[in-house]
């Protein structure tokens, strides 16, 4: 029955038994393709929740009190949990065993609580010995229950803990939470805490934390018996477009996690450089950096057929205006939506003492870019805003101009000019919450090829030069913190995409089209 060990630790082959058979007996799948069936563990699930319910200490306790799993999504973690939770809750003998769902925020919480609920529903024998409500299965028999906890840390230090289930810890914005839930257990014989999660970019965060720690204790530097790591990653030089790569990377391949969605997610990361990072961390499970490089240069560079001037006169289109300090580069963009796409045009302005001075120490060619028109100069060391009141009124006067989109910051002034000019001004703050959106669906139109530009050297330029900010969730923004170079060409058309996008006009493009899909 026990195999015993040199640190008095041994292996209940009954109690690992017991616990796989749990899943397939009493568990069914609610969603996706195995809706229905029976909950077969996979190989490494199986290795898993043997090693967490058959390792005993000598007095026949559970050996394993925080388990930290570390895998790409779509690998069937959330349901694996799930069902962790509902055997902690039904089957370890506990009483008054009280489980909890936790993340960064209650719907997050809710995802393995929901999918747990579904199994309860669907499992005949678990149905009749529970109650399920919105956020609790409750047993009253052995006053047992799973509820889901919203991230309201303060509500939480009364809480007797005998599991708890942490999901997507890399979102997790502090430690006070996990410092809170992981306490909690103190009180009971044989506690589990079950965090699971894929790769963040936070090293500075718990996760991040806890992921160093998982290292230590796998590789043998830390000696941590009641903590078990399983981490299914690459290395950080893997070449992220090798099958071979992804297989190492993802243990239910060809199972949860289907060949053609990785081959797909891969495919966006070879068009869209921005999305590379986020391939890497999400599906390799590898920690990368928050920002990347974002736009296919060779791809803006297909996108750059010449525009129809005369064509666009008396058209509607909408604006954005990305105003630098008073001694840098400022950008307009305006924004016409066409059958096949849109046509931007893009207009900039330098001080035009600095010229030479800029060329010079940004080895870039101001001076060239002005001669050419491309870039306007203002008379003086900064920018005339005056001068861009006028060209905007200008401007207004050939297209009908439906909404202007601006950063507040360094804008107040103008912005008040242009308001009482009549300007259909609107604040478009420069967040993940404004950004996403209109980021995501420039990266579409630029590898769609829907987006002209009629090769305008600067916002080339501008192009090549941006670096995307990503947060743990995948929202992203252009990053001028990151950028080396002056990107406002970019985050002016990214402004004018998302007023086109809220739709400032009845007549939006995408009451017609919608956004882009690839």
């Amino acid at each position: 029955m026990s195999t015993a060990t040199k640190t008095d630790f041994w292996f209940d082959e009954k109690t690992a038994d017991r616990a796989v058979r749990f899943f397939p007996k009493f568990l069914r799948h609610s969603k996706g393709q195995h809706a229905g069936q029976r909950f077969e563990l996979l190989e490494w699930q199986k290795k898993l929740v043997r090693d967490i319910f058959g390792w005993k200490r000598a007095d026949g306790t559970r050996k394993y009190r925080r388990v930290y799993v570390e895998v790409p999504r779509k690998n069937g973690k959330s349901q694996l949990a799930a069902g962790i939770a509902l055997y902690l809750m039904f089957s370890d003998g506990e009483p008054g065993a009280e489980v909890y769902s936790a993340a960064s925020d209650r719907e997050q919480a809710k995802i393995v609580f929901q999918a747990a609920s579904d199994m309860v529903g669907l499992s005949p024998e678990l149905d009749s010995r529970s109650i399920t409500f919105t956020k609790a299965i409750v047993i009253e028999k052995t006053k047992s229950s799973y509820k889901v906890l919203s991230s309201d840390v303060k509500t939480k230090h009364g809480l007797n803990a005998h599991g708890i289930i942490f999901d997507e810890l890399h979102t997790q914005p502090d430690r006070e939470l996990w410092d809170v839930l992981t306490t909690s257990v103190g009180a009971r014989q044989q506690p589990l805490v079950f965090a699971i999660t894929t790769a963040g970019y936070d090293k500075n965060s718990i996760c991040w934390e806890q992921h160093d720690y998982a290292v230590k204790v796998r590789d043998g530097i830390i000696d941590d018996p009641e903590f078990l790591p399983l981490i299914f990653s690459v290395p950080d030089d893997a070449d992220w477009t090798d099958s071979e790569v992804w297989e190492e990377a993802n243990p239910s391949l060809g199972k949860t996690v289907l060949w053609g969605y990785v081959q797909a997610e891969c495919n966006r990361g070879k068009e869209t450089p921005g999305y590379v990072n986020t391939f890497r961390r999400l599906q390799l499970n590898q920690w990368t950096e928050s920002s990347s490089r974002w736009l296919d240069i060779g791809a803006w560079d297909e996108c750059g057929k010449p525009v129809d001037l005369d064509e666009l006169v008396g058209e509607a289109c909408w604006a954005g205006l990305d105003l630098s300090t008073t001694t840098d580069l400022s950008s307009l963009n305006l924004l016409f939506p066409r059958l096949e796409g849109y046509v931007t045009l893009a207009f900039f302005w330098v001080p035009e003492e600095n010229i030479a001075l800029r060329a010079r120490r940004d080895r870039v060619p101001y001076d060239v870019w002005v001669r050419e028109g491309f870039i306007e100069a203002t008379e003086g060391n900064v920018i005339d805003y005056d001068y861009i009141r006028e060209k905007v009124k200008a401007l207004s006067s050939v297209y009908r101009i439906q909404g202007i989109g601006f950063d507040p910051w360094n804008a107040t002034s103008l912005v008040n000019d242009l308001m009482e000019d009549g300007a259909p001004m609107v604040e478009v703050r420069q967040g993940y919450a404004s950004m996403t959106a209109p980021s995501k669906e420039l990266e579409k139109l630029v590898v769609s090829k829907q987006i002209f530009h009629g090769g305008n050297p600067v916002l080339r330029w501008c192009a090549a030069n941006v670096v995307v900010e990503q947060d743990a969730t995948g929202n992203l923004k252009p990053s001028k913190a990151k950028s080396t170079e002056r990107i406002d060409g970019i985050v002016a058309l990214v402004i004018a995409l998302s007023r086109a996008i809220d739709g400032d006009d009845p007549g939006s493009v995408y009451d017609e089209r919608g956004l882009l899909t690839l």
